[in-house]
C-alpha cells in the first residue's frame, strides 16, 4: 500500500511561489514514477507534471511549462513541485500520484493518489 502526503499548499499573490511536497510511506520509493495532478470544482483532474524514477525525465504540461520544476530525493522519499510566477488559472487542488514505473507512463494513468493541497493564487 502506498500513501502518499501533500503538503505546502496556501494562499499566495499573483507572481508569487509556492513549493509543494509529496511524501511517501513506500520503502521502494525510487521504483515508483511520481506525478503531480491539479482540479478545479467543475473540472476533470489534470496532469500537471511527472518525474522519471531517476529524475532522468520529465514532463509538463504546456500550462505550466518555464514556471514549474518538478524533482524527487529518492532518498527522502519525497517529491516536489516548485511553482513560480504564480496566476490566479493556477488555483486549484494539487495531488501527487505515484505508479509503479520506471519511466513516465504515455498515458499519464497512475494507480496511486494523495489527499491533495489546496493551493489559491489571488490577483
Amino acid at each position: 500500500q502506498v500513501q502518499l502526503v501533500e503538503s505546502g499548499g496556501g494562499l499566495v499573490q499573483a507572481g508569487g511561489s509556492l513549493r509543494l511536497s509529496c511524501r511517501a510511506s513506500v520503502r521502494t520509493f525510487s521504483r515508483y514514477c511520481l506525478a503531480w495532478f491539479r482540479q478545479t470544482p467543475g473540472k476533470e483532474r489534470e496532469f500537471v507534471a511527472a518525474v522519471a524514477w531517476n529524475s532522468a525525465r520529465t514532463s509538463y504540461a504546456d500550462s505550466v511549462k518555464g514556471r514549474f520544476t518538478i524533482s524527487r530525493d529518492n532518498a527522502e522519499s519525497t517529491a516536489y513541485l516548485q511553482m513560480n510566477s504564480l496566476k490566479p488559472e493556477d488555483t486549484a487542488v494539487y495531488y501527487c500520484a505515484a505508479t509503479l514505473s520506471s519511466g513516465i507512463p504515455y498515458n499519464y494513468e497512475f494507480d496511486h493518489w494523495g489527499e491533495g493541497t489546496q493551493v489559491t493564487v489571488s490577483s
